[in-house]
């Protein structure tokens, strides 16, 4: 009898949190559910997350236990609380959602930071519109009318029959709701408990770059409530806000000695997910690069054989390449400063054309990760005197806005001049226009027959891609050839389209770096460009660039060699990572991810 008492008295106790707190269990429940029912994307093969009834049920019994622990004076308020913040987040992300077709995200929140009184009064405004009423959005306003009625009844006895109901049923359930209770925990803490794990790794990362990383995991972490997502995006921001206060106090501190101006026009164009693998240049079987390769046969375009980058990512490549830091020093890439800052500080003119990191509200976390410092306003005032404010779905549009942004100028400044393409990035069929699409699937029938159909037809969309951005380094190089000027190139990271017989499409981040992955994704084309009148003006910068172009180099080092080019004299200039001088050191450890070294790595079938 004392046994049976014992677990009738835990089974009750179980049953507690839901039972003193049962209109709010209930109505957050709900409310779980319908914020993502409608933010669902409406697209084939979309879905909910997995195990939503269950963690939803776990993670609202959680507080509802937390509740329990409270005087019941403070309680109430704690619960009002909550739910307000809860509707009011829920009603949020499902505008979001609606408006931007994006949930809540570290971008939004940042754009939210940087609103007016005027901005914010319209964006009240629109959420309280009729439209937005009578979309999905006014399900959770609907459910949130009616937990308050729910509440108003309980409280002032408003349908005393309903209230009758309530406590009696409440009264008999405890035995049967803490069985109900222990069973429905149990199976959820199972099925739930690995993202429960990987969530909060996420939230625990000490940078913007491994909070990333993680979410690069095939197992990463189902942020799957609104508010969920508000404690991410105020934690991404928290992570941002430590760089870039960091990058801020470097920039005060960077140096520049003198500068000669060495080169009048530097052009740096940097490509998106280009492995060399699919450029003709580098051997590939399709004419990808036809365009590149006539100006390599004209002798002005110096194709380097042996380049890789730091890191298949591109954030973490934006950061190595814009900072004068390289893999293997001392502290972080925000400790050291930021070339383009040396360049202005130098008295270069500074333009910034990207077509991919320009803050938008459905920003994703990778885009924010790489172009938060960009995008700081201090920051990006130190380092360019003039950039676009809006992309393009095409990456030729970009020299429309250079010739806008230089439009009327008489005198000519020394001048820095940085393209940043979408170039290759998924999805490969919407980087090249319609009708300029060379390649198609029947191409790929004799060559890749390993492949069905549908591959092939991915594989041609890569490759007419990699056409069309042949076409696009082009343009930039003609736009340049009556200039004294030199043009750069090189994409962020490689890129996989069904290699071998790997079967994958895009890049493989989980995987430990073997030879294959190094080689699909971290080894890149790179090559200098010289106009006419530069060959002519500066010799010996083209004939260190020939003799320099079978070098092993690091894209990390890139800063180096660009304040070399521009004559510029700083503290942060070190000759040891400047791949045309003559005191390059070429044996430095190419290190990928900060853990494997490229050079130690073998093809599958050598050995060393």
């Amino acid at each position: 009898m004392k046994i049976l008492n014992l677990v009738k008295k835990a089974l009750e106790l179980v049953f507690r949190p839901i039972q003193e707190n049962a209109l709010f269990f209930v109505m957050m429940y709900a409310l779980g559910c319908i914020s993502s029912w409608v933010t669902l994307p409406d697209f084939k093969g979309a879905h909910l997350y997995t195990n939503l009834y269950q963690e939803l049920f776990l993670d609202i019994y959680i507080v509802c236990l937390l509740l329990t622990l409270l005087p019941r004076a403070i309680r109430h308020w704690v619960r009002l609380l909550f739910s307000v913040v809860a509707y009011v987040v829920a009603a949020i992300d499902a505008y979001c959602f609606i408006k931007y077709g994006s949930t809540i995200t570290p971008t939004m929140l940042l754009l939210v930071a940087e609103t007016d009184s005027r901005e914010a009064g319209e964006f009240l405004s629109a959420c309280l519109s009729m439209d937005t009423l009578l979309s999905n959005v006014g399900w959770i306003l609907l459910l949130a009318v009616l937990h308050i009625l729910l509440r108003l009844s309980s409280s002032f006895h408003l349908f005393p029959p309903l209230g009758e109901f309530r406590r009696r049923f409440l009264t008999h359930l405890p035995l049967a709701g803490g069985l109900f209770t222990i069973a429905l925990l149990t199976w959820s803490t199972i099925v739930c408990w690995h993202n429960k794990v990987v969530t909060h790794t996420l939230l625990t990362r000490q940078t913007i770059g491994e909070v990333e990383h993680e979410l690069t995991r095939h197992d990463r972490a189902i942020l799957y409530q609104p508010i969920h997502r508000l404690v991410f995006s105020i934690y991404a921001n928290s992570l941002t806000a430590q760089q870039l206060k960091t990058l801020i106090a470097t920039k005060d501190k960077a140096q520049v000695d003198s500068c000669s101006f060495r080169s009048p026009h530097i052009v740096l164009v940097i490509g998106e997910s280009y492995g060399r693998h699919h450029s003709q240049q580098y051997g590939y079987f399709m004419p990808t690069t036809p365009r590149q390769i006539a100006r390599e046969k004209s002798g002005q375009l110096i194709r380097f054989s042996d380049v890789i980058a730091p890191w298949n990512l591109t954030s973490f490549v934006f950061k190595y390449l814009f900072s004068m830091h390289v893999v293997g020093e001392e502290g972080e890439w925000c400790d050291y400063p930021l070339f383009p800052q040396l360049f202005r500080k130098a008295g270069y003119e500074v333009t910034f054309l990207t077509n991919q990191f320009l803050p938008k509200p459905r920003e994703a976390v990778y885009d924010f990760s790489g172009g938060f410092f960009l995008n700081n306003p201090e920051l990006s005032e130190a380092m360019f005197d003039k950039r676009n404010r809006k992309t393009h779905p095409f990456d030729e549009s970009l020299l429309k806005d250079y010739d806008k942004l230089h439009e009327g100028e008489s005198t000519v400044h020394p001048q820095l001049t940085i393209f940043h393409l979408l170039g290759q990035h998924l999805s490969y069929r919407s980087r090249c226009p319609r009708n300029r699409r060379h390649f198609s699937a029947d191409d790929y029938a004799e060559s890749r027959r390993e492949l069905n159909k549908k591959h092939r037809g991915i594989l041609a969309d890569y490759d007419n891609a990699c056409l069309y951005n042949d076409s696009v380094v082009d343009l930039i190089c003609q736009r340049f050839e009556q200039e004294d000027a030199l043009v750069i190139y090189m994409p962020d990271h490689g890129e996989e389209c069904y290699e071998g017989k790997r079967g994958i499409v895009c890049r493989n981040h989980a995987a430990a770096i073997d030879y294959d992955l190094a080689h699909f994704e971290f080894e890149i084309p790179f090559w200098i460009w010289c106009s006419k009148s530069y060959i002519q003006h500066h010799p010996d910068l083209y004939r260190q660039m020939e003799a320099a172009k079978d070098r092993r180099f690091m894209t990390d080092a890139l800063p180096h060699l660009l304040l070399y080019l521009g004559g510029i004299a700083s503290p942060s200039y070190h000759e040891e990572y400047n791949v045309l001088s003559p005191r390059y050191n070429e044996q430095r450890p190419r290190i990928l991810k900060n853990t494997t070294n490229y050079d130690s790595l073998s093809p599958p079938h050598q050995t060393h």
